[in-house]
């Protein structure tokens, strides 16, 4: 039986691990500690809990991605698109709900882990991943105009489509003043790289825009700009111990959230965690990755956190600033830790419009409209398949946006597959030539004289359920009844179920109609689905021959019967 596979790369790096490479990871963690502060903020507000949740959850889980995780680079945290699933499980099932469902979405992490099931999510097609991260920032983006231009609806409805028609009917209430400052924090979010790239644009915007804020508030007595004060009773005591209730019935309601938040978490992480393999050159182990987000997943919930996920942005952050050990992400924890000790009381001055300007930007970010209009070149069955998943996330939701896009992915998939799986039928003679169609052929190639009552079926393809009912359709259209029927397999990878019931079949059949059905060129692979399905013996193991040499010499001895 092979290990557990759960080693941590902090084991591994900490080996040989040199004081020059120390200074520069703890440099490293500070500044992607003091990127993540403001993302924390904006993310926990945005998914309607109180800023410190989003410290909080920064830290705890932080520390244990980058303790525990299969990358030696990756940074974990509440991310952006966490927000919507986090709004919406939190008003239908309560804060207690949300807890609940994120530490048994992080039990399904470590099963998936446990069971090695990290390769298989990478799997997951890159039309769908663009599609649900376009239509999560799409979402996000509207849960911001309200605070961003100072509308101030109370209830604004959560359908996309009602949600708009309410904003856009009330666009003449705005706050001009709400509107400028939030507009200005996406100008300094966008213009700061400009002039630095140690900090941060969202944090220059947020102290800014709250020392503006609060000269206007506190000195010209100007009302109606809205802060995280208003809104929120900030502390920086460490939260209390919170111990969710689970029962069976819990469980039951909370299955589809549970699974949305572990699906998401885990293409998150692996994404990312991809993204900074291909910076660095290292390689990840996916499935001690899964395991490290889901015990930060449940462990954060007894402190009240959100989902914890790899983060593309904040890990780029680490990477672009020399990290390349988890003391940095183990760093960045730290820093937050100490800003939410000593100086979370300030968070309370933070307008909510410049937290709306930065919840913005982030959303243009995750929009990946760049990899959208590369899509629109390829195959229209992906851009379909982004489309959908795209237009699911936005209008009903995540899970319901992957489950379709999955669905259509595989239908298209196996579309692509029937249509290259080709099935080449010879009665006369035989082309030795492989893989080439019939109008390339030339009269001077190398042929075989097939004898009377000999038919020959060649597969060039994998031999499964799309192609068994066409191969039924090609046999019961032949001319004449043969004397013997040779598959010839040899460009056939594997068999289905459904292509060895259907091959069971013909074989009874043939036999019945005083018909020998001869195999040519099977592969190790598909000689032992035959034998394991018991088809071999069916067939006959003198009839299931190397080559199609041995099989024309067999069927022709047939023949001759």
């Amino acid at each position: 039986m092979s290990s557990f596979p759960f080693r941590p790369r902090l084991v591994e790096s900490l080996r040989g691990y040199s004081r020059s490479q120390l200074s520069t990871d703890l440099m490293a963690g500070v500044i992607v500690g003091i990127v993540a502060l403001p993302l924390a903020i904006a993310f926990a507000v945005a998914s309607g809990v109180s800023p410190e949740v989003g410290l909080i959850t920064a830290v705890i889980g932080g520390f244990i991605v980058s303790a525990l995780g299969g990358s030696s680079v990756q940074i974990g945290g509440p991310t952006g698109a966490f927000i919507v699933i986090v709004y919406g499980v939190i008003e239908q099932y309560g804060l207690s709900g949300l807890l609940i469902s994120t530490f048994l979405a992080g039990v399904l992490l470590v099963l998936m882990g446990a069971l090695r099931l990290g390769t298989l999510i990478k799997f997951i097609p890159y039309p769908i991943i663009v599609g649900f991260t376009a239509g999560i920032a799409l979402t996000i983006f509207s849960t911001q105009i309200n605070d961003l231009l100072g509308l101030g609806i109370e209830g604004l409805p959560a359908d996309f489509i009602s949600k708009w028609s309410v904003l856009l009917s009330n666009i003449t209430t705005a706050h001009w003043i709400t509107a400028l400052i939030g507009l200005g924090s996406i100008a300094i979010i966008q213009l700061t790289p400009r002039f630095t790239k140690v900090i941060p644009g969202s944090l220059v915007a947020i102290v800014l825009m709250t020392l503006v804020v609060y000269v206007l508030r506190e000195h010209l007595a100007l009302e109606g700009i809205k802060t995280i004060g208003d809104r929120f009773t900030i502390s920086n005591e460490l939260p209390p111990l919170v111990v969710p209730e689970l029962s069976f019935q819990t469980i039951r309601h909370l299955a589809a959230p549970t699974f949305t938040i572990a699906m998401l978490g885990a293409i998150e992480s692996l994404l990312s965690a991809s993204v900074a393999d291909g910076v660095i050159g290292e390689r990840h182990d996916s499935n001690t990755e899964l395991i490290a987000q889901g015990v930060a997943n449940m462990v954060v919930p007894f402190f009240g956190g959100i989902p914890v996920t790899g983060a593309i942005a904040r890990t780029m952050t680490n990477i672009n600033n020399g990290g390349r050990s988890p003391i940095s992400g183990i760093v960045h924890a730290v820093t937050l830790l100490l800003i939410f000790l000593f100086l979370m009381p300030l968070t309370s001055y933070i307008p909510m419009a410049c937290l709306a300007g930065v919840l913005v930007v982030v959303s243009y970010n995750m929009s990946g409209w760049r990899s959208i209009r590369a899509q629109w070149s390829g195959p229209k069955s992906d851009l379909v398949v982004l489309l959908v998943t795209f237009a699911l996330t936005v209008l009903f939701d995540l899970t319901i946006a992957i489950e379709i896009g999955l669905l259509l992915a595989m239908l298209f998939f196996m579309r692509r597959m029937v249509e290259s799986t080709r099935i080449l039928v010879s009665r006369d003679e035989l082309s030795l030539i492989a893989g080439q169609d019939d109008h390339k052929r030339s009269a001077a190639e190398a042929t075989l004289s097939l004898p009377q009552g000999v038919e020959v079926y060649e597969i060039e393809g994998p031999f499964f359920f799309g192609i068994a009912n066409r191969f039924e359709e090609l046999m019961a259209s032949a001319p004449k009844r043969p004397k013997v029927r040779i598959l010839r397999m040899r460009f056939v990878p594997f068999m289905d179920s459904t292509a060895v019931y259907n091959l069971g079949m013909l074989c009874e059949k043939s036999r019945a109609e005083g018909i020998q059905v001869v195999l040519s060129g099977v592969n190790e692979r598909v000689r032992a689905t035959l034998t394991e399905t018991k088809v071999e013996a069916l067939i006959g193991n003198d009839n299931i021959c190397p080559d199609i040499q041995t099989a024309l010499s067999k069927a022709e001895s047939y023949t001759k019967q």
